[in-house]
């Protein structure tokens, strides 16, 4: 180093981080020790044993608890939150025969990955300005750390009961990211306050995913279903997605401690009405490159155009959305994608009448794959069945 450890007051530095973060284009920024996160494994080791886990996470445990595993002999944890909108102005609205879906606040704007990497950057420079040969390790949510451990352990918030990071400041509505580094700052304390004796966000949960408080089965949450790309086989779960294409903000919306917050000061992460609730219908005819050209800068994008356009299908099933019957039958006899063929078998189910009873009895005959053909026959059953009830009722 230019100076030696001792010629630095690392409480000053810190300080004058702390008054640089909004130049920085950070809203919040904590300091924690660098210790292994001990009580975190435990939790992760049970979490893991009932199969709670989405998949989506760093599969080793070690590297989720201990920061030298991603950065040799760590000293400090930089923790940061940035703010993001949690309202809409002048929302399109969703009409018979132009029913719309639903993007959730965290893909709105520009995908926050690129966002917070960007703060990230600014932040190594600000520090390597000061210390040049510091050494850093940066992450945001794909990284081996917890970020929501991080940002507990330095002082940004609490991690409430829906399993979010609450704020003082800014609610819930933020993005963490966190810096490993070798450099001795002094931890910031934690956020004494807490959810307290509240539940509505369990209680508010669509598919009661929220199994406890802080405790939450991914396998069951609507956000990491959207994510998905299979079939999602248990209708009661197609049901509970309702118009959401990718994600879910119920816990977070109807959470007390975010009533009245909306932050919208960042330009990256300002949303595109038409981008966050689009029209339904022209989502199932989207190519690749289109997909790309509107979706490409969301964080929505990263799982590719299959599972919006099932959940887009979903969407119209639980409209009802008769108009959509000519191309949800055109996508059940012709799309190669067998989990666009079922799902779109069962929306038909859902809405009903002859048009899609044709088209459900006609993909009897030439659907092969078996997952697909499984959904053809429960909604041909289904609207067999309510046939057969109707005729029954008017002979009475």
């Amino acid at each position: 180093m230019s100076r030696t450890e001792h010629d630095i007051d690392w409480g000053k530095l810190k300080s004058e981080l702390k008054e640089a973060a909004p130049q920085l284009g950070i809203d919040k920024i904590g300091f924690a020790a660098a210790d292994p996160f001990t009580e975190l494994k435990g939790i992760l080791l049970k979490h893991r044993a009932k199969g709670f886990e989405s998949g989506f996470e760093e599969r080793d445990i070690e590297k989720r608890v201990d920061p030298s595993l991603t950065l040799a002999e760590p000293r400090s944890i930089v923790s940061i939150a940035v703010a993001y909108p949690s309202k809409l102005k002048d929302p399109p609205r969703s009409e018979p025969g132009a029913y719309r879906g639903m993007l959730s606040r965290s893909a709105w704007g520009t995908d926050y990955h690129h966002v917070l990497r960007n703060r990230l950057e600014r932040l190594a420079d600000w520090i390597h300005a000061r210390v040049p040969d510091a050494r850093l390790a940066s992450m945001v949510d794909t990284g081996a750390l917890v970020d929501r451990a991080v940002a507990e352990r330095a002082g940004i918030g609490w991690v409430g009961k829906n399993c979010s990071v609450i704020t003082p400041e800014f609610g819930s509505w933020v993005y963490l990211g966190e810096m490993i580094t070798n450099l001795p700052f002094p931890p910031d304390q934690p956020v004494l306050e807490s959810c307290g004796d509240c539940t509505i966000c369990i209680d508010a949960c669509p598919t009661d995913a929220l199994v406890g408080p802080g405790q939450l089965n991914a396998q069951r949450c609507v956000s990491y279903l959207t994510q998905t790309k299979g079939i999602i086989e248990d209708d009661k779960l197609k049901e509970k997605i309702g118009n959401r294409l990718y994600g879910c903000d119920t816990c977070q919306i109807v959470c007390p401690k975010n009533k009245g917050i909306h932050f919208d000061h960042h330009p990256e992460l300002q949303p595109d009405p038409e981008q966050v609730k689009p029209l339904l219908k022209p989502l199932l005819e989207m190519s690749n490159r289109e997909f790309k050209e509107r979706f490409g800068s969301s964080a929505a994008s990263w799982r590719g155009k299959k599972p919006i356009q099932r959940n887009a299908i979903l969407a119209l099933g639980n409209f009802r959305d008769a108009t959509a019957v000519p191309q949800l039958a055109e996508l059940l006899r012709r799309d190669e994608r067998p989990e666009i063929r079922g799902t779109a078998a069962w929306a038909l189910g859902r809405i009903g009448g002859e048009a899609a009873l044709e088209a459900l009895d006609a993909a009897r005959e030439h659907e092969r794959d078996d997952a697909a053909r499984r959904e053809v026959e429960k909604a041909r059953m289904k609207l067999r069945e309510r046939k057969d009830d109707h005729v029954g009722s008017a002979e009475v």
